[in-house]
């Protein structure tokens, strides 16, 4: 298994943190390796969410995980292994939210795949993570 995380802090509320990660369809105008985002259907886990990288065909995650205001999650298999994201949201003691980002890529090919392919995915998550709490309403702390 190949992971990395990332921990950002922002003045936004938890609420309105989860209020942008939870809006999927408008993903792309915050992070900038999607050209495109769609849940199909509702936001509950087990739901399918159409996915276009910058460049790339699209893919197609599942939503495995949501706790309001703390926990989104999903993950996408494909080629012998499996992309496993997670946003954790957490009240921070002064006010505003921790949030860390991780990715595991797991599967048979994941210790030839996850070294070449995570840093690739994972690289612009300070970037990704900062116009998540701009969108929020808050600012980097």
């Amino acid at each position: 298994m190949w992971s990395h995380e990332y921990t950002g802090e922002t003045t936004a509320a938890p609420e309105a943190v989860w209020a942008v990660l939870k809006d999927l369809d408008n993903w792309p105008q915050w992070d900038t390796s999607m050209e495109s985002v769609t849940l199909l259907g509702p936001f509950e886990v087990g739901a399918k969410v159409s996915m276009t990288p910058s460049g790339q065909d699209p893919i197609t995650s599942v939503i495995t995980a949501i706790e309001e205001n703390a926990h989104y999650a999903d993950e996408t298999a494909f080629a012998g292994v499996v992309l496993r994201f997670s946003h954790r949201l957490g009240p921070r003691a002064g006010g505003g939210t921790t949030v860390v980002h991780r990715l595991e890529i797991d599967g048979p090919a994941a210790g030839e795949t996850g070294p070449q392919l995570g840093p690739a995915i994972t690289e612009d998550f300070p970037e990704a993570m900062e116009a998540l709490f701009t969108h929020a309403g808050g600012s980097v702390l």
